[in-house]
């Protein structure tokens, strides 16, 4: 979580939005961060990459991976329909499972998705269906249909997306980064596995992937199926089974299955050392408890909630959906009080007289109630340093339980000590190899007891089904801290 500009509460309620598995109009839209004024006179494209880095931690440097993406590229596109056009490829410091592009050929890709992929082919089905897109010109047709619709003035691309974790629209820029239609994207992985093909790679490669994504989704909503944006107002959305046989389709026109380059050991070399994760100078998740090593502080969630940290809030919800929470930070001018700030109007619904000065460990605080449709809302605003962190914790049906459960959360706000900053350190991905008597949960519980559902984040890193076994010799992934 950074910290950044104040949001309608209908757009920082509404995270996520439209992902390039669903149809145009199927989510909510989110906002980047303003641009600075020092970019305002860069040209549109150039401001749009600020903005990007922006939202998703900046680059990720790593000379070896970057090495490895970019030689992947020049293969595709050398094989591609297009090999006059050019592409730059950056790799964004986000835990995010994305992928997406703009038309001038900037491609991104997130070391989220690099930690997820296991090969040299799978990174390549992931690059080729974002070329594709630019190939096909996708990005016109869409602002075509967007101005027919008077919807926006110009839309780029935004592409294969992690389904649980929405995509990018640009609501007030003269850029909109918006899903394609489903047409759109069955296309573009139609084109991109060719491309990956005739470049050498094996192209089952985008059905592996994919299916490691609808893993990853199914991972990240846990034991009940929920995500922790996959409350009412939150959007989230699941993968689709059919896009996977639609690359396994495509795939099978060109090679049998087993033919084409993977290059899994490489590749892995590659990711060898890299960051896993949040990185902790944007806050990092450990179970029930966030915490900001930069900003200087910590809190824990209710008993039952599973955190997602995002660049514009952290975001909870508990198992079985009923409850959900959201921290964000917003400026509040010194000389009005906290009270008076929750009764504002940012949000609507807020019950007469409920509002209420308090203290949580010492910080200038309040509390205030809210109705909405569905959701009933409990709200803190608690006065750290020059901003005022919003708690925004909601239930389908607000107890005197479920106050006192979200009063005890917010009660555990409280300033990191210097030892807690200097202590934190990024998680990273360890390289390690199969020795004799090696199973999954042997291997998960030696390295990665530290993570939450061990054994099956070890599994969906490692692109193992629920009967994969690992063999003696070979390299797989694990999470080391």
């Amino acid at each position: 979580m950074r910290v950044g500009p104040a949001f309608a509460v209908a757009a920082m309620l509404a995270l996520g939005g439209c992902s390039s598995w669903f149809p145009a109009g199927t989510g909510r839209e989110i906002s980047l961060p303003e641009i600075p004024p020092q970019t305002q006179a860069m040209p549109p494209a150039a401001r749009e990459h600020q903005r990007i880095l922006s939202a998703y931690g900046g680059a990720y440097t790593n000379a070896a991976l970057n090495a490895r993406v970019t030689q992947v590229v020049q293969r595709l596109v050398a094989a591609s329909e297009r090999p006059d056009l050019k592409y730059n490829v950056t790799i964004l410091n986000s835990a995010a499972v994305n992928a997406f592009a703009l038309p001038n050929g900037q491609l991104y890709v997130t070391r989220g998705l690099l930690a997820l992929a296991n090969d040299n082919a799978e990174v390549a089905s992931v690059l080729s269906h974002e070329m594709a897109h630019i190939i096909a010109d996708h990005a016109a047709i869409r602002a075509d249909q967007a101005r027919h619709a008077a919807m926006v003035s110009n839309v780029v691309t935004d592409v294969l997306s992690d389904p649980t974790m929405g995509a990018l629209a640009l609501a007030r820029s003269k850029f909109a980064l918006a899903s394609f239609s489903r047409a759109q994207e069955l296309e573009a992985d139609g084109i991109g596995v060719g491309i990956a093909a005739r470049a050498g790679y094996d192209p089952y490669g985008a059905t592996r992937f994919l299916t490691s994504m609808g893993h990853n989704a199914e991972l990240k909503a846990g034991p009940n199926g929920m995500d922790p944006r996959a409350a009412d107002f939150m959007s989230s959305h699941p993968g689709t089974p059919d896009r996977v046989e639609n690359a396994r389709a495509n795939a099978r026109q060109h090679v049998a299955p087993g033919a084409g380059e993977r290059d899994r050991a490489s590749y892995l070399a590659s990711l060898n050392g890299m960051v896993y994760g949040d990185d902790p100078a944007d806050g990092y998740v450990r179970g029930r408890r966030f915490v900001h090593p930069r900003l200087g502080f910590t809190f824990t969630a209710p008993e039952g909630f599973a955190l997602e940290n995002t660049a514009q809030a952290v975001l909870g919800v508990k198992n079985g959906g009923t409850e959900a929470m959201r921290l964000d930070v917003v400026r509040v001018p010194a000389e009005q009080t906290l009270q008076d700030y929750l009764a504002s109007g940012w949000i609507d619904g807020v019950e007469a007289g409920s509002a209420e000065e308090l203290t949580i460990n010492g910080f200038p605080a309040a509390t205030a109630a809210a109705k909405g449709k569905e959701w009933s809302f409990r709200l803190y605003a608690v006065r750290f340093g020059t901003d005022v962190y919003r708690f925004i914790y909601a239930a389908k049906e607000r107890t005197p339980e479920v106050d006192r459960a979200f009063r005890n959360s917010v009660d555990t706000f409280r300033r990191l000590s210097l030892a807690e900053i200097q202590s934190a350190r990024p998680l990273r991905i360890r390289i390690v190899q199969v020795k004799a008597g090696d199973t999954v949960d042997s291997l998960a519980h030696r390295y990665m007891s530290h993570q939450d559902q061990a054994v099956e984040r070890f599994r969906v890193l490692n692109g193992l089904d629920r009967n994969g076994r690992v063999k003696t010799g070979e390299q797989v992934k694990v999470i080391v801290e």
